[in-house]
């Protein structure tokens, strides 16, 4: 994991705290899950509500490292994409 993701987390976190925090990032997260099907910006809503997560729940943060990892890839695939199209085009 990269050091600029790396959450420092309390060993013994309030249980209010994880509970406003599970609700809130669960929220968030279920957000960007509906948007999946509706439209709407889940790609911006499901990291947001993980990010939230993953400063209490480890599950979270592992989920968070596999989207970031995966969004990286399709973002590089589509500039990847667009070089190679810009190079078919005669000038």
């Amino acid at each position: 994991m990269s050091s600029t993701w790396q959450f420092r987390r309390k060993k013994n976190s309030p249980v209010w705290r994880r509970v406003i925090v599970f609700l809130t990032g669960g929220v968030i997260l279920s957000i960007g899950l509906v948007m999946l099907v509706l439209p709407g910006p889940a790609i911006v809503f499901i990291p947001l509500g993980l990010a939230i997560l993953a400063t209490e729940f480890r599950w979270a943060r592992k989920w968070l490292v596999t989207a970031r990892q995966w969004l990286r890839g399709r973002f590089q695939n589509i500039r990847l994409k667009k070089r190679g199209e810009s190079r078919k085009q005669p000038k």
